[in-house]
């Protein structure tokens, strides 16, 4: 019962937070990007801050000596939850994430991801859509910006994996940069889809970068089992 009501808590609290903080920030995407990152990033806080008080989940980053510490990052990172989408505007002090071009038509929350550069992409458009996604990411490396991508496109329930997409490979090879592979476990308290929020402690880790060099092949080889099997390795345990 008491998840229940903790539960029933955080997404009240969480719908309240986002519309007032969408809302009362709104004038930030008048004034610049910086401004309207900062609203971002208020509301990134504010929401782990509901999940630590309300829900009693912690959150633990680990391996965050594998940032390149004066440059920008290409993060290639495992998706299981809502949370993974939210973490790293408090986390990077530039991040930019590589989304669905759609996703800049919602109310407020996609109109602040048109006003701070995120990289939307037309998963329609096939080849010209994977050339404008490199030409904006190489503008956003320029800028000295972190980019995340979920190499599998979309959410997998904790335990499962997706295909992963060769968008990360062109990233890897177009940029020149090496590739942060990040694993986490956030799909066991924040499942997709689900209603209830286990108490426990939410994991990222982000993991030895993988240097520039490697043919497709082999980096989409080594992206894969870098990421899943740390992401086992959080899952058990949590368990």
């Amino acid at each position: 019962m008491m998840l229940w009501l903790r539960s029933l808590g955080f997404n009240i609290y969480l719908y309240v937070v986002t519309a007032l903080v969408a809302v009362l920030g709104s004038p930030a995407m008048l004034i610049s990007e910086n401004a309207s990152l900062q609203v971002m990033r208020t509301w990134s806080r504010l929401v782990n801050a509901g999940l630590r008080h309300i829900c009693q989940i912690r959150i633990e980053i680990r391996g965050l000596e594998n940032l390149p510490p004066d440059q920008p990052a290409l993060i290639a990172c495992k998706h299981q939850s809502m949370w993974d989408t939210i973490i790293f505007l408090s986390l990077l002090p530039k991040p930019v994430y590589i989304l669905k071009k759609e996703l800049g038509l919602i109310p407020f929350f996609g109109w602040y991801t048109v006003r701070t550069g995120m990289v939307r992409v037309d998963r329609d458009g096939h080849a010209s859509a994977l050339k404008k996604m490199i030409a904006d990411s190489r503008r956003c490396i320029g800028a000295g910006k972190s980019l995340v991508i979920f190499p599998e496109g979309s959410r997998a329930p904790a335990g499962g994996r997706l295909d992963y997409k060769p968008g990360i490979a062109a990233l890897y090879h177009q940029l020149g940069v090496g590739c942060v592979p990040a694993a986490l476990n956030s799909g066991l308290f924040w499942p997709r889809r689900k209603f209830l929020r286990p108490p426990g402690t939410i994991i990222l880790q982000f993991l030895t970068p993988i240097a520039p060099g490697l043919n497709r092949r082999d980096f989409m080889t080594e992206i894969e089992t870098r990421i899943e099997s740390a992401t086992d390795r959080l899952l058990a345990e949590a368990a």
